[in-house]
This record gives structure tokens, C-alpha cells and sequence, in this order.
């Protein structure tokens, strides 16, 4: 089986992340870099990471102008990421012009294009939050929404709370990989997460990677709490 797990490196330093992820390794399927990690390391982190044979996650959800986003979609490539989040919500001009960058720089540098990911409704958000910034107020409804549009543009994964799953999984083509963040195991403490499911849960409705963050990070043993969840998944 492929390990589906992309362990987040929610970390505020390089030196963190990188003794996180070499003890990590052996047990996930990748890791992901966020925002945090990104602004507090640099670009540089990127390469040390891959530096280890894993895989990356970049993680830093782009939304701009459709030009902007593609040149940074292309420097993504070159970093050798091998997935990349845009905001969905950037309209389908701005999505088809960053899987397009991704294809074309990656033929350019003879590397495989990443997976290009369209982040659909954040997991912190519920209904409440949508009709706040003047969306309907309907999770389910603007995740299919925007999910369709994601489609149209040609983008070939998402990212999206794993209560959606099994709904875009009858809309979506069978191809589309769905990544999945909001995974808890039932023994955290409630936090900012309010669409959640456990991993086993998860990816029998269809998801086809697991972000998990704190269930493992702030485990007493990172190693041992990854390597649980996976088992859990045979």
C-alpha cells in the first residue's frame, strides 16, 4: 500500500522540522511545509527536506492575480515540490494558468509536474464563517461549487475537509486525487479544526492523502503515533 500520510512540519524552526523529519521518514508517505515553517526557514527548507529522499508538500495555499500565481507555481517546480496549493476561490483563469506553469516549467527542468491541489473551503471554516464573508452559507454546497470549477480548469487534485469526500466523489472523475487535512484520532484536545474525521475514516470515503499535523507532532512519540495511524489503515 502507499503510504497516504503527509506528516505537517508545522515547526517554527529548520532545525525543528528537520529533526522532526528524519525521524519521521520511515513512516510517511511525505511531509508538508506550511506557511509557518516556509516564512520562519526559507525556500532553503524546501531543498533540505528533499535532501532526505521525502517528498514535499508546499503548503502555502497561493491566491493572486492569475499571472503572479503562475510564476509562483514555476519556482515551486524548481524548488522540486512534488504538491502545491492554490486557492480555488482565485476563479478558474488563475487555476489554469498554475497547472500550465506547472506542466511547462516542469518539461523545462525535466522533472515530473506536481500535483497542483485547489484548496476548496478551509477546515476552520462552518457556515457561519462562509455567510461572514458573504458566500452561501452552505459548506457542502460551495466546496461542490468550487470544485467543479477546479475540474473545468484542469486541475487534477484538491484539498478538502474529509466530510466532503464521499459527497465529491460521486461528482468528481475517479482520477482526482483528493487530499485530505482535518484528521484527528478522537484523543486531541478540541482546536481550530471543525470539519474533522479519523484517518481510517477518511480513506474508506475516498481521500487519497492524509495531512495530519498534531496527532502526530504533538505526540510524546512522533514516530510511534505515525506509525499507529498507519497500521490503523490496513
Amino acid at each position: 500500500m502507499q503510504n497516504p500520510i503527509i506528516a505537517a512540519l508545522d515547526l517554527p524552526t529548520a532545525e525543528q522540522a528537520l529533526k522532526l523529519a528524519q525521524e519521521l521518514a520511515p513512516a510517511v508517505g511525505a511531509f508538508k511545509i506550511g506557511k509557518e515553517l516556509f516564512t520562519s526557514a526559507g525556500p532553503d527548507i524546501v531543498k533540505r527536506v528533499r535532501d532526505t529522499g521525502a517528498s514535499v508538500f508546499l503548503d502555502l495555499k497561493f491566491h493572486d492575480i492569475p499571472n503572479t500565481v503562475a510564476k509562483a507555481i514555476a519556482s515551486a517546480v524548481r524548488l522540486d515540490v512534488q504538491m502545491v496549493t492554490i486557492h480555488t476561490s482565485g476563479g478558474s483563469k488563475m487555476m489554469r494558468d498554475a497547472e500550465q506553469s506547472a506542466q511547462q516549467t516542469a518539461s523545462q527542468s525535466g522533472r515530473n509536474a506536481p500535483l497542483v491541489l485547489g484548496v476548496t473551503v478551509l477546515t476552520s471554516h462552518d457556515a457561519n464563517t462562509l455567510a461572514e464573508i458573504g458566500c452561501e452559507p452552505n459548506v457542502g454546497k460551495q466546496v461542490e461549487r468550487l470544485a467543479q470549477l477546479a475540474v473545468n480548469s484542469g486541475l487534477r487534485g484538491l484539498v478538502c475537509s474529509p466530510l466532503e469526500i464521499t459527497a465529491l466523489r460521486q461528482i468528481l472523475p475517479a482520477t482526482m486525487q483528493l487530499v485530505t487535512p482535518g484528521i484527528r484520532t478522537g484523543a486531541e484536545k478540541a482546536d481550530d479544526q471543525k470539519r474533522t474525521l479519523t484517518p481510517r475514516e477518511a480513506m474508506q470515503a475516498g481521500a487519497n492523502w492524509l495531512v495530519i499535523g498534531r496527532p502526530i507532532y504533538a505526540a510524546p512519540n512522533p514516530r510511534a503515533a505515525a506509525e499507529g495511524i498507519l497500521a490503523s489503515l490496513r
